[in-house]
């Protein structure tokens, strides 16, 4: 049963991190060695743990985001970005050592980016910290993670999660290998095709591949799989089968922060009570109006906007 507020949004927790993304867009990546003349510089507050929480609150979550920021000049940043946002920074705590996480981010003429994190303080939010926040995890809805911090405050965030009995959304990125232990309590994994390949070795190219892969993670105990295809939508992966979800046709202006878009809107639908396939399919909208716009948190849209796409899309279909 939901645990909703007296606005009737879900509750939703959000762990993970914190990135002032550095853009440049160029019109070609340069090889190996080369220097090449990019055509502008931007830079606006990211990483995939703020990226999903804005994402949820704009998309009607009740969201709190906890994890840690450096004590400078890009933390104070990030404060305010939220807080305008409406995220509660209440469990966001600050490092005097390490600096505000940075995500160096190249982009072509296609809207395809190239990134190198540096997680600074990210990487210094620990289990202790982590379990300060045990009572206010019971009154959540649903957990969402991703791999931009110390991998054992998430394997201990799942845990606290399974003990409580609260659904898990693990966005297993920046890609890297993950234990039998830690997939076997995730409630729903949403990879994308790179990072599916990276955990179970299947090169996905059809639709029979992403079967293939999240048969692989549901074996490991994973409840559900959503491998997201990019403009080909997502596959839904669990007991009753595979289900492919279409995506929505749009301009890729900017690819950074779809993937972000889809699990805070993801969260939002799972959390309100949604089934999975209309869960994917309004994040499919969230991630797919995204790519329309520059940067990471400024391009994650707003509910009626999501609404306005979805509408039109039943109209046409």
């Amino acid at each position: 049963m939901l645990q909703n507020d007296r606005n009737n949004k879900p509750n939703i927790i959000v762990i993970g991190s914190f990135m002032m993304d550095l853009i440049v867009r160029t019109s070609r990546f340069p090889n190996v060695g080369e220097t090449i003349i990019g055509n502008n510089f931007s830079r606006f507050p990211g990483g995939k743990g703020a990226n999903q929480a804005v994402a949820a609150s704009r998309l009607g979550g009740q969201v709190t985001m906890a994890g840690k920021l450096g004590d400078d000049e890009f933390g104070k940043e990030f404060q305010q970005t939220l807080t305008e946002h409406g995220v509660n920074t209440d469990y966001v705590l600050y490092d005097s050592c390490a600096p505000t996480g940075i995500g160096s981010i190249s982009l072509d003429a296609e809207g395809d980016n190239k990134i190198i994190v540096v997680p600074g303080a990210n990487m210094q939010y620990n289990v202790d910290d982590l379990k300060r926040l045990e009572t206010l995890i019971d009154g959540m809805d649903i957990m969402v993670l991703q791999l931009e911090m110390d991998l054992n405050v998430v394997e201990a965030a799942v845990m606290i999660a399974k003990d409580k009995d609260i659904p898990v959304i693990l966005n297993p990125a920046p890609a890297t290998e993950l234990s039998a232990k830690l997939l076997s309590h995730v409630t729903f994994l949403t990879p994308n095709e790179s990072e599916a390949e990276l955990l179970t070795g299947v090169p996905i190219h059809h639709l029979k591949d992403a079967e293939r892969a999240g048969q692989k993670l549901l074996d490991l105990g994973v409840k559900h799989v959503v491998i997201t295809l990019g403009e080909n939508g997502a596959a839904l992966i669990d007991k009753t089968g595979m289900h492919h979800v279409p995506g929505f046709p749009t301009n890729v202006v900017d690819t950074v922060a779809a993937g972000d878009s889809f699990n805070g809107a993801l969260a939002v639908a799972l959390a309100k009570g949604e089934s999975l396939k209309d869960a994917v399919e309004f994040a499919n909208c969230a991630g797919a109006l995204a790519v329309t716009k520059v940067g990471a948190i400024p391009s994650i849209p707003e509910l009626k906007d999501v609404k306005k796409l979805l509408s039109a899309n039943v109209s046409t279909s």
